[in-house]
């Protein structure tokens, strides 16, 4: 084992020794393995060895090799880390099990392109350096937040996630703290190949991983905390929708209410009603005189339909929306990021033999985007800033609501991944915007994980899976802004393209030397 090591880290012997099949056998492992490092296993230790393993890999390979043993790394990345969309294609979207894997598969050719793209440009035109692979990782994890709409998932700074290198995470947000992790990967590798000097950066990171802890952005406002009441439903996916189920629905989340009236906020999962505003004006008046009647504002997820704007459009335009309403509340969010394939079908009249089931499913009706400036939930004199489910994966479009917002709120409906690990890497992601942003984080799910987020990105309590649930908790309203709220993302890009560029610029040059010699 220790040859096999030393001909994979020493660049002279690796060409002569190590065939391009071992590189990509051991790119293919070290992607694959990666989403152990996340929840619900946390092996943050992954999240280290598996990028060194591909940092090594590229040794002194030419960029079309790279271009492979990228995307290696990028298909057992994603065919392992996001397989549980098997659940929600094949059980919930009625399509078979072969081609349910199939899709998952296209899936990860795909989003393994990224992967591929990144190392191809590694070994073409930059030196071979933590400084110069690491500045490449997060440009493209960024990439992934918004390049065909975004699939922003799989983070090596989420495996920090209340672990000491988050401290990065108020100052710099996820980007930050995942340059972070690469830099000390690649680093281990440079210290196996007795490159001992690549021990002093990791050792300043370290220290400026507590550095960072000891400072403070935030702070509670003086005044009274916000009694909150979390509703979790329960109510299994493939019943959600039926019209026979509507009411049942109703009746349950209103049962599970009933002990709650009186407290400053109840809180109600995404599309906890499962009908449009328009056909349930009645419900939804009830719900606002017993809101307004115990001094409780009433906040919950509900399909809207614009009237209005389809009237102007030509076209009915619908939303996946939070509405708050009752006693000093008001306010409406409606969904920027649309998930594809879960809130519309690309293509729907081509590709509708792709997920039959979910063709009469009203959430697939093909719902709009909602504008990009929109105003926070007024609640209680504070302001709550929203995000409906997979829109807490953006760093940045949680940061903009957050800038102006004493809390923060998600509804999620993660039902479609029941059994999955996808709701608690989903949870983790949601515990880095806390981090990220100095704010409490309210968190109601229809099947689970509801829970409450401190400002610390701490789960300070949540309520159990897969069964209804109230969860009850006094949250403070947070004040003052971190420098991540501030800044963005831009200080970590700007200093990734300032590493790179400096790489460009000094890059060997040898290669080229030596070939107009010969010529």
């Amino acid at each position: 084992m220790r040859t096999f090591f030393d001909k994979l880290l020493n660049p002279a012997e690796q060409q002569k020794q190590l065939p391009l099949i071992l590189p990509l056998l051991i790119a293919l492992f070290s992607g694959a393995i990666f989403s152990l490092a996340l929840a619900p296993y946390h092996y943050w230790w992954l999240a280290i060895l598996s990028p060194a393993l591909l940092y090594a890999s590229l040794r002194k390979r030419s960029a079309k090799h790279a271009f492979f043993i990228g995307l290696a790394y990028g298909f057992g990345l994603w065919f392992v880390g996001a397989f549980w969309l098997y659940t929600s294609i094949h059980v919930y979207g009625d399509t078979n099990a072969v081609l349910s894997v199939l899709m998952i598969a296209v899936m990860a050719i795909v989003m393994g392109l990224f992967s591929a793209i990144q190392t191809w440009l590694y070994r073409r035109f930059f030196p071979e350096t933590p400084l110069t692979f690491a500045p490449l990782w997060v440009l493209f994890e960024w990439a992934k937040t918004w390049v065909f709409t975004g699939f922003p998932w799989l983070f090596a700074g989420y495996a920090f996630t209340e672990r000491y290198l988050d401290s990065y995470a108020p100052l710099f947000g996820v980007f930050g703290v995942s340059f972070v992790v690469i830099v000390m990967a690649c680093a281990i590798v440079e210290v196996l190949n007795k490159r001992i000097f690549w021990l002093v950066p990791s050792a300043i990171f370290l220290l400026g991983a507590w550095g960072a802890s000891q400072l403070s952005f935030v702070q509670p406002k003086a005044e009274k905390p916000l009694s909150v009441s979390l509703v979790q439903g329960n109510i299994p996916q493939d019943l959600k929708w039926l019209t026979e189920y509507q009411v049942k629905t109703l009746m349950i989340y209103a049962e599970l209410s009933r002990s709650e009236w009186g407290r400053d906020l109840i809180v109600w999962p995404e599309s906890s009603i499962p009908m449009f505003q328009t056909d349930i004006e009645p419900f939804l008046d009830a719900m606002k005189a017993q809101a307004d009647k115990t001094g409780t504002s009433w906040v919950t997820g509900i399909p809207y339909w614009d009237l209005k704007a389809s009237h102007v459009e030509q076209h009915p335009m619908y939303y996946n929306s939070i509405m708050a309403t009752g006693d000093n509340a008001s306010g409406m969010y409606k969904k920027q990021r649309l998930v594809p394939f879960g809130e519309y079908i690309p293509l729907s009249g081509l590709l509708s033999w792709v997920l039959p089931a979910m063709q009469n499913d009203p959430s697939m009706s093909g719902f709009s985007r909602g504008a990009s400036d929109q105003k926070p939930l007024n609640i209680k004199n504070h302001h709550l800033g929203a995000a409906i489910c997979y829109e807490v994966a953006y760093p940045n479009l949680t940061r903009r609501n957050a800038a102006q917002s004493d809390f923060l709120v998600t509804v999620s409906n993660d039902a479609w991944f029941t059994g999955t690990a996808g709701p608690l890497q989903h949870l983790q992601m949601v515990q880095m915007r806390a981090k990220e942003n100095g704010r409490w984080f309210i968190r109601a799910t229809n099947t689970g994980v509801t829970a409450f987020i401190d400002h610390n990105g701490h789960i300070v309590k949540q309520a159990p899976m897969d069964q209804e649930a109230v969860l009850r908790g006094d949250l403070p309203a947070m004040q003052g802004q971190t420098l991540y709220t501030r800044l963005s993302d831009w200080p970590i890009l700007g200093f990734s393209m300032f590493l790179l560029i400096l790489g460009w610029i000094y890059r060997p040059r040898t290669v080229n030397v030596s070939f107009k010699s010969r010529r």
